[in-house]
């Protein structure tokens, strides 16, 4: 048997201590015995995941050592699950553990409580650098510092100079700006479809500048990113509107910057299409694309399932817009051996055993929802139809009709907070139950307003009409996008179905 040496080194820094200089510590413990070094370079504290320790631990099991030296206690472990895990095994092999510097003794009760304290604080120490170095990241994103990562199709980077510190910014490359442009001038219409762009490049011989192919999934990722956009007073009401926490007040929005977006101190959600939580900072480099074609674009990846047409069964094709009005969660269908041979259940009641979200108000025949949501599209077009006859130019009533909503919804807000003063703690739970109510009201009917106001039906309301007319012949395909362009969302809560319109 020998004593065993464990050093490791995360990283090589004038204030840390390296491998040899830990080895030469330890050696002195071992008076003379022989001995065995296992070292991890380049490997963090944080977890057992290193070779060498790996090594020393199968050793150890062996029954090949009898000792364990390091020449302080985070060297082996800052993690007091581990650190715990690490001694149940040195006394099931009755292996001694000997901190060089500190002089920790396992043969004694004392010895062990000390040590886990001293692991205690480790993990502390660690943990404490953690949240530095993630607020310092936080900080200087909100500035809009440079934050490294790849950098993105159209642009090259130079040397800047923000606040008085270094750092650097974004630069365009004309000849990929232009291919961007293209890019989103074409998704703008209705009429093109991600598939339709990537055709375009290839047949007109458009190449990627970088290297490998045009793909959905690579234009989707420029079309989504708000690194492209001359930032403006109307995307800053886009974002606001999509719940977004935006640094820079509107003011600044003067449609010269970009925009960066990152994921926020608190985000809940990455999705990459959903914008709530995330954190909107103005970019110092200039944008490429008008605002009006990136809000058309981003829009168009909320309001429909372009983007990720492929991943989906074709079971219905309402999947992906009908949700439960009570959870919020989507309605996924399901198959049985019945009559009605697919029904709609709320996603929740089959992730969860215990608690079964029945809000959707009894079981939704997919046959039945489906000829339903068919004949309020035949109507609401039919309705469009005798609107835009009468005046081409006359804007769509629903955008009137939310705007005077959204300024009873202010009047009703301030009618609450002028309650607060004087509320017992059984009206001020009733008042901010009611604000955050209307609060999500008012976030919905701005991002309705803003799709209706960017949305233009008469460019492709004769292909709905058509497909509309010839249903049964309409491909699945076809029928997602009729759905796609006239519906938003629709809600099923207690047997009641809610439609929220695109036009």
């Amino acid at each position: 048997m020998f004593d065993a040496i464990y050093t490791r080194q995360s990283v090589d820094k004038m204030d840390s201590i390296s491998i040899e200089s830990q080895l030469e510590y330890c050696k002195y413990e071992t008076r003379g015995n022989p001995y065995k070094s296992y070292s991890d370079k380049g490997y963090s504290g944080k977890n057992t995941n290193r070779p060498a320790f790996e090594q020393m631990i199968k050793d150890i099991k062996d029954g090949k050592i009898k000792r364990v030296i390091v020449y302080k206690l985070d060297r082996i472990s800052r993690s007091i699950l581990d650190f715990a895990n690490m001694m149940d095994i040195f006394q099931e092999y009755n292996v001694e553990f000997v901190s060089s510097t500190e002089k920790f003794d396992t043969s004694t009760p004392i010895g062990r409580a000390m040590l886990n304290i001293c692991i205690v604080f480790a993990q502390l120490e660690r943990e404490t650098i953690q949240k530095r170095v993630a607020d310092a990241y936080y900080s200087r994103s909100k500035r809009g510092f440079y934050m490294g990562g790849r950098i993105p199709y159209g642009f090259d980077k130079t040397d800047a100079l923000i606040d008085g510190i270094k750092t650097s910014k974004y630069v365009p490359i004309e000849e990929e700006a232009e291919q961007i442009r293209i890019m989103y001038s074409m998704y703008s219409d209705s009429k093109n479809t991600l598939g339709d762009i990537v055709a375009y490049f290839n047949e007109n011989g458009i190449e990627n500048l970088r290297g490998g192919m045009w793909t959905v999934g690579r234009i989707s990722s420029i079309l989504r990113n708000p690194i492209y956009v001359k930032a403006d007073a109307e995307v800053y009401a886009f974002f606001k509107s999509q719940g977004a926490d935006i640094a820079n007040p509107v003011s600044d929005f003067t449609g010269y910057n970009a925009c960066y977006l990152y994921q926020g101190n608190v985000s809940k959600t990455r999705k990459q299409l959903d914008l709530k939580d995330k954190e909107i900072v103005l970019a110092p480099h200039e944008g490429i694309v008008s605002s009006e074609d990136w809000i058309k674009c981003r829009i168009r990846c909320l309001n429909n399932r372009q983007s990720t047409q492929t991943c989906k069964g074709k079971t219905s094709w309402l999947t992906g817009k009908v949700k439960c009005g009570k959870c919020g969660y989507g309605l996924t269908i399901v198959k049985a051996q019945t009559k009605w041979h697919r029904y709609f259940v709320c996603a929740t009641s089959l992730a969860t055993k215990k608690a079964k979200c029945k809000g959707t108000g009894g079981t939704i025949y997919a046959d039945v929802l489906e000829e339903y949501i068919f004949n309020a599209i035949k109507n609401r077009l039919s309705e469009f139809k005798t609107l835009s006859g009468k005046n081409e130019n006359q804007p769509n009533p629903k955008i009137n009709e939310n705007k005077i909503r959204l300024s009873e919804i202010e009047n009703e807000i301030n009618d609450f907070l002028s309650k607060v003063v004087g509320a017992n703690t059984v009206l001020m739970e009733y008042i901010n139950d009611k604000v955050d109510a209307l609060d999500r009201e008012r976030k919905e009917l701005q991002a309705e307003i803003l799709s209706l106001e960017n949305y233009k039906p008469k460019q492709n309301i004769d292909a709905i009409s058509n497909h509309v007319d010839a249903w049964e012949k309409t491909s699945y395909e076809d029928k997602q996008s009729v759905v796609d362009a006239m519906i938003k969302v629709i809600h099923i809560a207690d047997g009641n179905i809610e439609i929220q319109w695109n036009i």
